[in-house]
């Protein structure tokens, strides 16, 4: 019995074993199993979402993907804008998995843009697609994805990007969100840039990015020492009327546009129209020997202290008190003087000119943001032919200016103004006639006189044979004219032996300083200003100085009585 006995255990301690590893084998099965179900449950719901989710582009499940632009480049290739595929950072607040109360702060600790309570709101706003951050950089994106929560988005989409920063911001303009153009040449070539063959090729500027860095530093150094509340400039190519440089300021960055205060985004260059004073003077002058009633720059008027018109009376800066002649009204930038040359030329002629020039229309450029220029209109009689002659009670823009003074220097040519760099698909047109070429000939000795003699002395750039003509406007604060308040302009054209380049220089508002003795007119701070800007960009343009040459002053300097101690 004993023996029967011994034999028996181990065959029910084998059992028990058998019996405990088929237990284990079905809870190991049933845990697998259930691993397996919690696995394709978590893919089938990122499946669903992915499937389901709106492209990273899209505002709220509502508009289109952004759309790929083609770039805009300057006259010799430098890139202005250009696309770029940026990372973009949003949420399906509807599809979170997570807690919004664990999220939240994480969110807010990395783009701290929003507090920790805003994006908590957005997490549980139950939303389906909300942006968090556009133009990501890669290490937020690798942040944000390190949360782990399936619900973000992380996507790339083309974002335009302005390379050259501020520069030429009001040429070049910017694009909204959605990828569309919103100012400037983006806006008007909007088209152009996004659809059929036009969206493989860049879009080629007139504009020279050195040329355009420089006039910028220049007016804006002038800018902030007068204490100007804006300033704008124009650097034309007097035979094709390409535009190199632009500028209105205070500038735009139109890679943060949304930033910018309203003063920025005005585009003093092109929208602004200004009363632009004596620059307009050297027109008079031109139209007045084309019609023949200014013969020799010899001819002479009576130039009083003080010319009483209607219930009105002309005065200038510098008073003759003499008799003067074309020559030394221009010098010194007579008001009375040339009141009478506008006189004599005549309503009706001098506005056949003006519209001749464009002057009473908006500018002719490739832009949406241009003025409408103010003029006499059916008051256009005597006094008003008078007062416009030297530049008052008619406004228009620095690009009006610098198309006129294009027009005076190339042979009497008024061509359109163009942003876009001349070649076989942008042939330079042919222009319509203002002034003969004789005219445009000899107008060359009467600004160059202006600079070396008159009131545009410190324009003077050596070498570079400037001419040119200071302007000094006063505003019309409160329906009235107002000496505190000014406008300074200076017209310039280099070399003036062989003209090739204007350029224009405006102050808004400027104010006096110690070194100008409190004067706040052109020939103090714009002047200045031209004469920088031509040291800078004539070797870049490829114009030497030359100290050896320089435009013949005898017919010029024979009619200028010499002044008082020289």
């Amino acid at each position: 019995m004993t023996a029967v006995a011994a034999s028996r255990q181990p065959i029910r301690v084998a059992g028990q074993r058998e019996t405990d590893i088929a237990v284990a084998h079905m809870r190991l099965m049933v845990v697998l199993l259930a691993f397996v179900f919690v696995t394709l449950l978590i893919a089938a719901k990122l499946a669903w979402m992915a499937a389901s989710s709106e492209p990273a582009g899209r505002h709220g499940g509502q508009g289109g993907s952004l759309t790929v632009r083609a770039d805009i480049i300057d006259r010799n290739g430098v890139p202005l804008a250009r696309n770029f595929d940026a990372w973009s950072i949003a949420i399906h607040p509807d599809k979170l998995i997570g807690d919004p109360r664990a999220i939240a702060p994480q969110l807010a600790a990395l783009m701290p843009e929003r507090t920790e309570a805003q994006y908590l709101a957005i997490l549980r706003s139950g939303k389906s697609f909300v942006y968090l951050r556009r133009r990501a950089l890669p290490e937020l994106v690798r942040a944000v994805n390190a949360i782990g929560e399936p619900a973000i988005a992380l996507g790339r989409e083309p974002e335009r990007l302005y390379p050259q920063g501020a520069l030429a911001a009001h040429v070049v303009g910017f694009t909204n969100l959605d990828g569309s153009g919103a100012a400037g040449l983006e806006r008007e070539y909007d088209k152009r840039l996004t659809t059929g063959p036009g969206r493989n090729e860049p879009l080629q500027l007139s504009i020279d990015a050195r040329v355009q860095q420089a006039l910028e530093s220049q007016l804006s150094e002038a800018m902030a020492h007068f204490s100007a509340i804006g300033a704008a400039g124009i650097i034309m190519d007097v035979k094709t009327s390409e535009v190199l440089a632009l500028t209105s300021l205070p500038e735009i960055n139109p890679n943060a546009p949304g930033k910018a205060s309203p003063e920025a985004g005005f585009n003093r260059a092109t929208l602004g129209v200004y009363e632009l004073g004596s620059t307009f003077k050297p027109f008079t002058v031109a139209m007045a020997m084309d019609v023949g009633t200014v013969t020799s720059f010899g001819d002479l008027y009576d130039c009083p202290k003080g010319l009483k018109v209607g219930r009105f009376t002309i005065t200038d800066t510098h008073p003759f008190g003499r008799r003067c002649s074309v020559a030394e009204i221009m010098k010194e930038s007579s008001n009375i003087g040339t009141a009478q040359i506008a006189a004599e030329v005549g309503a009706q002629r001098q506005r056949a000119f003006l519209k001749n020039m464009g002057f009473l229309e908006p500018v002719s450029i490739e832009l949406g943001e241009r003025g409408r220029t103010l003029s006499p209109g059916a008051n256009w009689g005597e006094i008003a032919t008078m007062t416009v002659g030297y530049g008052h009670g008619i406004a228009v823009t620095p690009l009006h200016l610098a198309t006129g003074y294009a027009t005076m220097f190339n042979g009497g040519i008024w061509r359109p103004a163009t942003l876009l760099k001349s070649g076989p698909n942008h042939p330079v047109p042919a222009g319509r006639r203002v002034f003969t070429e004789q005219t445009s000939l000899q107008m060359r000795s009467l600004l160059r006189l202006v600079v070396t003699n008159g009131t545009g002395k410190n324009a003077n750039a050596p070498g570079y044979r400037v001419g040119g003509k200071t302007g000094t406007a006063e505003k019309i604060l409160g329906g009235r004219y107002t000496h505190g308040a000014v406008v300074t302009t200076f017209a310039g054209v280099f070399p003036m032996d062989e003209p090739r380049y204007v350029v224009i220089v405006m102050l808004d508002e400027p104010k006096g300083t110690k070194e100008t003795f409190g004067f706040h007119t052109a020939g103090w701070n714009v002047a200045p200003v031209v004469k920088q800007v031509v040291a800078r960009i004539g070797p870049l343009l490829g114009v030497a100085p030359d100290e050896g040459r320089d435009v013949d002053l005898t017919d010029v300097l024979q009619y200028v009585r010499p002044e008082k101690g020289k």
